[in-house]
This record gives C-alpha cells, structure tokens and sequence, in this order.
C-alpha cells in the first residue's frame, strides 16, 4: 500500500504522465509484489525554477523526485531492485538514469490509519510486506 509521489520539472503529454505512473507502478509491482490494483499514485509537475536540480545535469527539465510512503519491512534486496527498476521504466520517457531521486520512507504500521480509520497493525492486510 504505498503512496508515491512523482515530481517533475517538465511538461508531457497527458499520454506520457500516464506513462510514467505507470512506470514507477509497475517497479513496485515487481520490488515489492505490490497488488496490481493497489494503485495510490499522483504527478506533480512544477515549474523549473519551483524545482531547483545540481547544475551538472545534461538534461536538468528531466530531473525526477520519486518519494515513496510505505510500511516498514521490505528487505535491502527489495528495495535495491525497486530504484533500480524506477530508473529503468522511466528512461523510455528520456529521462537519464542520473536524473532520478528516489526517496522511500518507511513508517511503522501503527503510524496508519486504513479501512475506515483502524491502525493498520490491528488488521489482516491481505499482502506480504517482508519481500
């Protein structure tokens, strides 16, 4: 059940921010074994000067702040396999590998409200959070 938010400092089409939803679903889908369906994503675009980057980057319109919200518990292999394929779905959109900031934080399961305002340790999740 993570919550994602992507920040980018360029306009694409409507297609393409699909696109790169998609994208950063899917490397959770394959890291994390998140549920296809279990889909809490937004897209923030800012205007350059709203976002700033290192001045070294070729291409600094491409540059990426990935943040992911997600409980606790997910193994170092898991989360190395997750930046790893954020990077790699994104660079079909042009954005270079170097240009991507992931940032995971995890918080407990006590620190959750869910299904109607119950804390998500006291209930059945219905998905693995230890991959």
């Amino acid at each position: 059940m993570p919550f994602v938010c992507i920040e980018i400092r360029k306009r694409y089409t409507q297609e393409e921010e699909i696109g790169i939803i998609d994208a950063v679903h899917a490397a959770l889908q394959e890291a994390f074994l998140i549920k296809p369906d279990d889909k809490h994503l937004r897209l923030i675009v800012h205007e350059p000067h709203r976002f700033t980057c290192p001045e070294d980057k070729k291409k600094p319109e491409c540059c990426t702040m990935v943040t992911i919200d997600a409980f606790a518990g997910r193994s170092l292999d898991a989360k190395r396999k997750l930046y790893k394929a954020i990077v790699r779905n994104l660079e079909p959109f042009g954005i270079p590998a170097d240009h991507v900031l992931t940032v995971l934080r995890e918080h407990p399961k006590e620190n959750w409200g869910v299904r109607g305002g119950q804390a998500a340790c006291d209930i059945q999740l219905g998905f693995k959070i230890d991959v």
